[in-house]
């Protein structure tokens, strides 16, 4: 029987869950132990607080669920937004202790950038950045054939919240306090382009997929730094994925966002979640 080209999916920004602390207590204790140790806190008690804790967290409990899958499986990897940091540590890029630095630092530096907002639209991408153009907005995530998010200033947002029914259109105002993915970013690239400049980093085992360019990282600190304003091209990664032969995708990590995105864009392919129970295993 022929066995399947696995790509591994790693979560970004929003799919926490409640149990994904016992999970990593379980699975990756020393993980946990790291966060103590690095942060002086439990950023898993202060997820609600914002990106500067749930960041952090997420990017332990993708490793702490990434340790459960066979490597040999994997033959691409790829994370949307903050799941590019443990997607790239999982594929041997950085070190686990680099990763945690840079993604609390990233998860501060985002919450600095306030007065901000996010909309969902269920449109195509064409169709939705049309309706962005018309209100001063930027493409921030283009998820699904009919799943695109929307970035920039608050009260555009709500603007454009208020007129899409009159434009056919089904939105959502999204609860964060930034303009992610956007030039509203642009003030954390510095910090973050000169801590990514003081970490080593090696060739990663497996390719890993960038959602600055929706291809394979080639230069690995100039894409992180860029995809603070830039778009998540996740539809494209998950169709370029699929031409390169992958035939099943594996989530890992908190929640089930990204396998779900898999099957809104594809109809032909397996996708399969690393739940919390298998933890118990």
């Amino acid at each position: 029987m022929e066995v399947p080209l696995t790509a591994v999916l790693f979560p970004g920004q929003g799919s926490q869950t409640p149990d994904m602390r016992s999970v990593v207590e379980r699975v990756r204790p020393d993980l946990l132990e790291l966060c103590l140790e690095e942060l002086r806190l439990d950023p898993f008690e202060r997820v609600s607080e914002g990106t500067h804790m749930a960041q952090p967290a997420i990017y332990c409990a993708s490793l702490a669920g990434w340790s459960l899958v066979d490597e040999d499986e994997v033959g691409f990897m790829a994370g949307h937004s903050l799941g590019e940091f443990a997607a790239l540590v999982a594929a041997g890029a950085m070190a686990e202790l680099d990763g945690l630095r840079l993604v609390a630092l990233r998860g501060k530096l985002m919450h600095r950038a306030k007065d901000g907002g996010m909309m969902a639209v269920g449109a195509p991408v064409e169709q939705a950045s049309e309706f962005a153009l018309r209100f001063g907005l930027h493409l921030a995530n283009d998820n699904s054939p009919g799943q695109v998010v929307l970035s920039g200033d608050a009260d555009k947002i709500d603007t454009a919240c208020a007129n899409a029914k009159d434009a056919g259109l089904r939105a959502t105002r999204l609860k964060v306090s930034g303009a992610f993915h956007s030039p509203a970013m642009g003030a954390a690239a510095p910090e973050l382009e000169k801590a990514l400049g003081a970490i080593e980093l090696n060739e990663p085992r497996v390719p890993v997929f960038s959602g600055v360019t929706a291809a394979p990282f080639d230069d690995i600190r100039t894409r992180l730094v860029e995809g603070l304003t830039s778009p998540v091209r996740w539809r494209e990664i998950v169709l370029a994925l699929r031409e390169r032969g992958v035939t099943r995708f594996l989530e890992v990590g908190p929640g089930r966002v990204l396998a779900g995105l898999v099957r809104k864009t594809l109809d032909d392919v397996e996708t399969e979640v690393v739940s919390a129970e298998a933890a118990h295993a």
